[in-house]
């Protein structure tokens, strides 16, 4: 049976889901997002349908993200969604259970790992196995991770900043922050109250940290016009706003994010760090992708940074690589059995 099991790898995010399906790619990318009837708890939508229809519902109905800061926060919608995704993965004429590996945050309990493994084997896996996702961020920008070189990671997602330098196929120094994209859209929305009166939702937020955000100030300034509710008057209002106004809306979200690098930098053996140094700063991940980041990171410690190539899809490409080789990955990777 195991002969003709599927193998499919889940980047299991705070803000999307990732699906890989080794020899094919990432077959699916969805918010991990689910919409539920409060009447009699039923779940109506999943992924980019429930995603639509955030902060647009009736009281009947609430869309909400069942995952907090990249662990379970409601166990059962959870598994509604991981039951999803492997389906249309799949197609509906598979017969046989997949095996399943899935990312989690470098700072999980053991408890928050098994949740996860137990989520997707009652989802329809036959087998589970979590991995770190700094290991495989790594692994998916194309890393040699087994080298007894230190190489480090960052992986910026939506719920969390992961960091940690790896050695030898295994984690030596890591941290896992829940300060991520979600939170600087946060910051964008509390800006905007403060400075303008002005409420906007977290779907704005996003377009403005996407369309105009930096993360240092720039000469050269986008600006975008931003429609929202007047605090005041209670009507709806736009306004114009500049790119370095949403520097100055991110900056104690960015220098938490700073913090952590260097936290984990702090941590690490010298000859590791010296071997740093010379590979630079990997970053990965959604939110990695803020304009000029590598170079405040840069700014704050002193080692250059570079963005991974295809740095949103590093966790998913990096899970259909441990599949492929899962005996050699087996040191970093912790199985339900």
């Amino acid at each position: 049976m195991a002969k003709f099991s599927p193998r499919l790898g889940i980047d299991l995010g705070t803000t999307n889901v990732l699906v890989f399906l080794p020899g094919k790619g990432v077959v699916l990318n969805e918010p991990s997002v689910v919409a539920v009837s409060t009447e009699n708890n039923k779940v109506l939508a999943i992924g980019v349908e429930a995603k639509a229809m955030i902060g647009r519902t009736p009281d009947s109905i609430i869309a909400y993200r069942p995952m907090k800061d990249g662990v379970i926060a409601d166990y059962r919608v959870t598994e509604a969604m991981l039951r999803y995704f492997i389906r249309k993965a799949l197609g509906k004429w598979n017969l046989f259970k997949p095996t399943v590996l899935v990312s989690v945050p470098a700072g999980v309990t053991s408890t928050e790992k098994r949740a996860v493994v137990e989520a997707a084997v009652k989802a329809g896996a036959a087998d589970a196995y979590v991995v770190k996702e700094p290991i495989l961020a790594a692994i998916g920008a194309g890393i040699p991770i087994h080298e007894a070189m230190g190489r480090m990671v960052a992986d910026i997602g939506g719920g969390t900043i992961d960091v940690a330098v790896i050695s030898l196929g295994g984690i030596v120094a890591s941290t896992s922050v829940k300060v991520a994209g979600n939170k600087l859209d946060r910051a964008i929305i509390d800006y905007m109250k403060k400075q303008y009166n002005l409420a906007i939702g977290d779907k704005t937020a996003e377009e403005i940290k996407i369309q105009i955000g930096s993360a240092v100030p720039v000469t050269e300034e986008l600006a975008m016009s931003v429609k929202g509710r007047d605090l005041v008057s209670g009507l709806p209002r736009t306004v114009e706003i500049k790119t370095n106004e949403v520097v100055q809306a991110l900056s104690r979200e960015l220098r938490d994010m700073m913090n952590a690098i260097r936290k984990v930098l702090q941590e690490t053996p010298p000859e590791l760090a010296s071997d740093i140094i010379d590979n630079g700063i990997i970053l990965t991940g959604g939110s990695s992708q803020l304009r000029h980041l590598p170079e405040l990171v840069f700014r704050r410690t002193g080692v250059e940074a570079k963005l991974a190539p295809d740095a949103y899809y590093c966790v998913a490409r990096g899970t259909g690589v441990a599949l492929k080789h899962l005996d050699t990955y087996k040191k970093s990777i912790i199985s339900k059995k």
